[in-house]
């Protein structure tokens, strides 16, 4: 079985006839759409789903693909993970230029822009949702980075294995699931990192809900949303975070909290400003 067969497996299984405008027939054995609906909708036949999902079919079109992305009502970043994983079953060569990626370098520009937003927590995360940067407000708001060793800045390990930084989200389910989605959509994008296998193996030991949800095969690409904290110091939270990508530093991006202008959250992260000010050091890299 390939990562493809997986996921469009995975995307069979969370659809219902009566979602993609099917007659449902009565009872049936295994949850979500059949082979023959989801042939039906693409317009390929049974045979092909078959052979794309036991991994026996050597290549798909960008039209195959994008039909069955349509017939599964896939998001545009889901559509994305599906035209990756496509594009992992090709040649050995395709392959080798995507196993291992580069080493992470930040320029010494980002740090002054994080440094100046004081204001605003922010970081900088990298592959695997590594955490390569922050600034002082970033710091006080999640954890203290400068006191990990590097191996565990790491934003998906700590929502799942840090006692202090789980019980920090108000909503952690929901947090910890979109994670996941992040990462999965990472893994199709570097499916060799044999980095990212010792996270995603050493989170499925430790976590049962990690090794439960990345099973499932949600893909999600990281742009904005909001975030509820219940912070030891500063109290409860309501920040919304944007995701910006890094020019010129792939696969890095910065996200911003923000809070509501003269909201209670925005009085809370003033005097986290503060706090952070006079009780922490100065951010490290």
């Amino acid at each position: 079985m390939t990562e493809l067969g997986e996921y469009l497996r995975a995307c069979r299984a969370r659809l219902t006839a009566e979602q993609v405008g099917m007659p449902s027939s009565g009872h049936r054995r295994v949850p979500g759409l059949r082979r023959e609906e989801l042939a039906a909708l693409a317009g390929v036949s049974v045979d092909y789903i078959v052979r794309l999902e036991q991994g026996r079919a050597k290549s798909a079109s960008t039209e195959v693909l994008t039909a069955l992305a349509s017939a599964l009502n896939l998001r545009p970043d889901e559509e994305e993970y599906l035209l990756r994983c496509a594009a992992d079953t090709g040649s050995s060569a395709s392959r080798a230029r995507s196993a291992v990626p580069r080493r992470e370098r930040m320029a010494p520009a980002t740090q002054l822009l994080l440094d100046s937003m004081t204001g605003v927590p922010a970081l900088v995360l990298g592959r695997r949702m590594d955490v390569l940067a922050w600034n002082s407000l970033g710091a006080a708001l999640i954890t203290d980075f400068g006191k990990l060793a590097p191996e565990r800045r790491n934003h998906i390990r700590l929502a799942f294995l840090d006692p202090d930084v789980r019980g920090m989200y108000a909503q952690w389910e929901k947090v910890a699931k979109e994670c996941v989605a992040y990462l999965r959509m990472d893994a199709g994008r570097y499916p060799d990192d044999p980095e990212l296998a010792r996270l995603v193996g050493e989170l499925s030991m430790k976590d049962a809900d990690f090794r439960r949800w990345w099973s499932d095969y949600h893909v999600r690409a990281q742009r904005y949303g909001r975030k509820e904290f219940i912070h030891p110091t500063a109290g409860e939270l309501s920040l919304d975070f944007q995701v910006l990508d890094v020019r010129g530093a792939a696969d890095q991006t910065l996200i911003a909290y923000t809070a509501e202008p003269h909201s209670r959250s925005a009085q809370a992260l003033t005097f986290l400003a503060g706090w952070a000010t006079t009780e922490r050091p100065a951010p490290q890299t």
